[in-house]
């Protein structure tokens, strides 16, 4: 009796062993600031690690600049800097991602990752742009201009936006915009005019890059379609599939 009792429970047990399903991409999520910190970082990092529990990625999140190492990064398939301001790569990490670059990997900057490294020329040429300025928190009309991009595919044409709205400069003239600011729905600070790109990718120095202008506030980090909107730009630079042209 107390054998088959024994049979039962094993058989119970085994029939609930879940197998861990295996990962599309590993992802490095970076925080480090050296300039204005983001309240909304912290959100960032929980929707993050949901989004790749939901979309079946693994996802490390860190503000340790060892992990920037060559040994260390050579372990993801992209980095994603949510909102890391000022200078927080030195002399060999700056090495390390040039060569994670080269190698074929992606690069994701939200918000904030481009008002980082005004005195390094390659970063600027890769993350697309310098943060300029930006007014106060406001609504505005976001032209989606390229719905043919997997961060763009469920967005409408014209999509209504709030959040804090960045202006730019040193723009790489090579970046493929996928969404424009709208000017004339918002009160600019200095404003890029009729081209004023908010979201873009593009291939660069042997890997991939995408960038969205949107995430400064605590609620994006809750909607889903910017989610969805990000993750697009995460799987397309993590994995470079191709995509709808």
């Amino acid at each position: 009796m107390n054998l088959k009792r024994t049979f039962i429970t094993l058989g119970l047990v085994f029939s609930i062993i879940v197998i861990a399903p295996a990962q599309q991409f590993k992802a490095l999520v970076f925080t480090k600031t050296a300039g204005f910190r983001h309240q909304s970082i912290p959100n960032a990092v929980v929707a993050l690690k949901k989004m790749g529990e939901k979309q079946v990625f693994s996802v490390h999140a860190s503000e340790d600049p060892k992990i920037l190492s060559e040994e260390s990064l050579a372990k993801y398939d992209v980095l994603i800097l949510v909102s890391s301001t000022g200078t927080i790569f030195d002399e060999a990490t700056r090495a390390s991602l040039q060569k994670f670059v080269r190698s074929g990997k992606g690069v994701v900057g939200v918000h904030a990752a481009a008002d980082s490294e005004y005195d390094w020329p390659w970063y600027n040429q890769m993350m697309g742009a310098y943060f300029l300025a930006h007014p106060a928190q406001q609504t505005l009309r976001l032209d989606v201009v390229d719905q043919n991009h997997p961060a763009t595919w469920h967005l409408p044409k014209n999509w209504m936006w709030t959040d804090e709205l960045y202006e730019y400069k040193d723009i790489n003239p090579n970046l493929k915009v996928l969404i424009n600011a709208d000017e004339s729905t918002y009160k600019v600070a200095k404003g890029n005019g009729a081209s004023h790109p908010m979201a873009w990718y593009h291939e660069f120095d042997g890997g991939r890059v995408f960038y969205t202008a949107l995430g400064h506030v605590d609620s994006a980090w809750e909607d889903d379609v910017f989610l969805k909107h990000l993750y697009g730009g995460i799987w397309y630079a993590a994995t470079g599939r191709p995509f709808k042209k």
